[in-house]
């Protein structure tokens, strides 16, 4: 048997905060969705034409009309949605680990960084507006010649 991981799938009342940290943070875009009997919105890591780059699934939970999602996939109550419950951390292959770190300085968002020499990475974390934590795990080398390039400057 063979596996990879899909997508992963976040609840939330705040579509909009959600998407846009997704957009703005990760670079990922809103792409084409099923016609669910709930609103939600799809975010694409590459071509919107191959729903395996959705990989990440925003549901929204509708105060005033939750009964589509209840039935399509369960019911969680809303005090349930912060967090990451049983599931500690959804992590990413990444490469441009300096742009990055630019990146995430410009746009406000703060991360924590570990170099893992004995698995060849260093890793950013960092908190989406849901509190669910996102590992971005970039090539060891990357981070050491940044270090480089700093001790130059």
């Amino acid at each position: 048997m063979t596996l990879s991981l899909n997508h992963y799938s976040i609840r939330t009342t705040d579509l909009e905060t959600t998407s846009h940290f997704y957009s703005k943070v990760l670079g990922l875009t809103s792409g084409p969705r099923p016609d669910f009997p709930f609103p939600g919105i799809w975010m694409y890591n590459g071509s919107h034409d191959n729903v395996a780059n959705a990989v990440v699934h925003i549901i929204g939970m509708d105060k005033n009309d939750p009964e589509g999602l209840k039935k399509y996939l369960g019911d969680r109550d809303e005090s349930s949605l912060h967090g990451t419950g049983a599931v500690d951390h959804i992590a990413f292959f990444a490469t441009g680990l300096a742009a990055m770190l630019r990146h995430l300085a410009t746009v406000g968002i703060p991360c924590r960084e570990r170099t893992t020499p004995s698995i060849g990475l260093h890793q950013l974390f960092l908190d989406d507006p849901c509190g669910l934590v996102v590992e971005l795990n970039y090539p060891e080398a990357e981070k050491a010649a940044l270090d480089a390039d700093r001790a130059k400057s």
